[in-house]
């Protein structure tokens, strides 16, 4: 829809003004309307690229998020075996029920931009639990204290990918990249060539590049929406290495 829209306004505005005015008249500005757009079209390449370039970092940045917490998740549920029992049951079980709770609810939720209610009561249940484990010995509060540190990548790893979910660019910067796009697609207004099919898809070829430019930065800057989007595997494969961890008694 976002390229049939620019297709449709730049060789649509083209045609129209070629047919109101005539080929002989819009030739007249050829020289100086090329100096010009060449100008325009540099300068909204440069904001484009920009743009493209800040949300496939903060893309590449949420991706890394996501490693990280499902990695902390895995490691935190081993290091709960070395735990006294009882505190480190209740963690392992908080563990499990938040990993599920983000794999089928958050995922969805942050298609739309939201965080899940209930993913984050199950992150202060699995806080709870990890602050209610009373360490015995020097072994033992070495590894609560990273059994805290684990918890806090969680917590922060969870907190980044919420943050984008809901998109890191500004309105305003979208909006003046809408805009801009209008002015460089309707350039081609100001020209006439001779030949009317080679112009048809210079204008053409023109309106796509800058409207696949610009969906590419749409679909980066919502990374849980539509696709490409962010998958939700590393969580599977944190799911498969807790059940693989099981002691032989349980």
């Amino acid at each position: 829809m976002i390229v049939l829209l620019a297709e449709t306004f730049s060789v649509g505005l083209m045609l129209l003004t070629r047919y109101t005015y005539g080929v002989s008249r819009l030739s007249l500005n050829n020289e100086v309307a090329g100096f010009k757009f060449a100008v325009v079209g540099v300068f909204y390449a440069v904001l484009l690229a920009f743009v493209v370039i800040a949300v496939w970092e903060e893309y590449r940045d949420t991706e890394a998020a996501v490693r990280n917490e499902a990695k902390a998740v895995g490691d935190l549920y081993r290091v709960t075996f070395a735990l006294p029992e009882e505190g480190g049951e209740d963690i392992r079980s908080s563990l499990l029920t938040y990993v599920k709770a983000v794999r089928n609810d958050e995922w969805r939720t942050m298609a739309t931009g939201k965080a899940s209610s209930t993913v984050a009561d199950d992150l202060n249940t699995l806080s709870a639990a990890i602050f209610a484990v009373q360490p015995k010995g020097r072994r033992e509060l070495a590894l609560y204290q990273r059994a805290l540190t684990l918890l806090t990548v969680i917590t922060d790893s969870r907190a980044e990918r919420l943050d984008s979910a809901n998109g890191s660019v500004p309105r305003i910067l979208w909006f003046v990249l809408i805009v801009g796009g209008a002015i460089t697609l309707g350039y081609p207004a100001f020209f006439a060539s001779s030949n009317l099919g080679a112009q048809v898809l210079m204008t053409a070829s023109l309106a796509a590049l800058v409207a696949l430019s610009l969906l590419l930065g749409l679909a980066f800057d919502f990374p849980f929406t539509g696709n490409p989007h962010i998958s939700v595997s590393p969580f599977d494969q944190a799911l498969e290495q807790m059940s693989a961890n099981l002691p032989p008694s349980q």
